[in-house]
């Protein structure tokens, strides 16, 4: 019998897992991979997160982590472009570096993992779960932390609403070495999308963007699709035409919702992108993701010392994610509406440019303080 169990190791689950086994709780962290691993995600993250990060004595710059001041956004034709100073700024560093340190530091900690493992099926009872494994084996305990992502077989055994209807997003990631100021994090729009740019550790580049399954069927291939749509943006193709893919093939997602999900589902407590997905073009995934799992991890410590039953954990968490996140993520999901058509991003980009005051408007509107 488990404290927690956590599904899913991606960044909420290992700051859960660090945060939890340093409390002196017993957990243990399935995650279907081994570390480290790529995964799809713009890899820039705001500063608004240091403090916390320093707290567990992770330091992102001893890691090479860029640093980044400004921003860059660009209409399809690349005839408009704002540039804007971040009024926090923030730093890029790969999920491949990232999730590894806090792997072996949640290891530390007196984590427990089973890699290259999955959960199958999580059923709630007597007070306990009982969760099992792909390969048959059974673990218990006593909650259930889902960090399991933008989307899970799990969130099809929950029957979440969102689940059941039809996202027409991809995503797409690429690691790549250019000619590009380290500085700047560019969000690049094109046809039925926009490409996010920013550099990572190791004079390295991510390279990520949000289209539709629409616009890759209409082209047929990956390849085809970016040369008739990504490179039209001429900031895009001048990255392209000084750079070096460093993977064999592209990291790709498949149907990414944005739609409201649940903090709580059947008494699992929902961590991450399991609770709320904010658009990528907003730049705060990652700064979100790390804080909700801080959140969830201090309401859990108040249930293991007394302070509170499991309904209060369960209300107290639910509540607090809303508080926080809830208007930023409805934030998000209207930008995005600016975006992606042709006519609205240039239309968009033109007023930002025009009225200063509403880029830093929207920046407050989709991130939060510092904690």
């Amino acid at each position: 019998m488990y404290d927690v169990l956590i599904a899913g190791g991606g960044l909420a689950g290992l700051v859960n897992a660090i945060q939890l086994a340093r409390a002196g709780l017993q957990v243990v962290l399935v995650e279907k991979k081994q570390y480290p691993f790529h995964k799809v995600c713009g890899e820039y993250i705001s500063n608004e997160v240091l403090p916390f990060l320093h707290s567990m004595g992770i330091y992102p710059q001893n890691l090479d982590a860029s640093t980044i001041t400004h921003l860059q956004v660009s209409s399809p034709s690349g005839k408009r472009a704002l540039l804007a100073e971040l009024d926090l700024g923030g730093f890029g560093l790969s999920r491949y570096v990232l999730d590894e340190f806090m792997y072996r530091k949640a290891k530390e900690k007196g984590a427990t993992f089973l890699l290259g493992k999955s959960v199958e099926q999580v059923s709630f009872r007597d007070d306990y779960f009982e969760v099992e494994l792909a390969d048959g084996q059974v673990l218990k305990s006593k909650l259930v932390i889902g960090a399991f992502g933008k989307r899970s077989r799990l969130d099809k055994q929950l029957n979440r609403p969102f689940i059941n209807e039809r996202s027409p997003y991809i995503g797409i990631k690429y690691h790549i070495q250019t000619t590009f100021p380290p500085h700047l994090i560019a969000l690049h729009n094109f046809k039925d999308g926009y490409c996010g740019v920013c550099a990572i550790e190791n004079n390295t580049y991510n390279l990520c963007y949000l289209t539709t399954r629409a616009n890759l069927k209409q082209y047929g291939t990956i390849e085809n699709m970016e040369s008739q749509t990504l490179y039209k943006n001429p900031y895009m193709q001048q990255i392209k035409q000084n750079a070096v893919f460093l993977y064999d093939k592209p990291e790709v997602i498949n149907e990414i919702s944005f739609a409201p999900k649940q903090a709580v589902e059947n008494h699992i407590l929902m961590s991450g992108d399991a609770a709320g997905l904010i658009t990528p073009l907003c730049g705060n995934g990652m700064a979100m993701a790390i804080h909700s799992a801080k959140i969830l991890s201090e309401q859990i410590i108040l249930y293991f010392t007394g302070h509170q039953n499991r309904n209060q954990l369960e209300y107290a968490y639910a509540r607090q994610w809303q508080q926080v996140f809830a208007r930023r993520l409805w934030a998000g999901r209207q930008i995005q509406h600016l975006f992606g058509s042709e006519w609205l991003s240039s239309m968009a980009v033109m007023l930002l440019q025009s009225f200063t005051p509403a880029t830093r408007f929207l920046m407050k509107q989709t991130h939060g303080k510092v904690f």
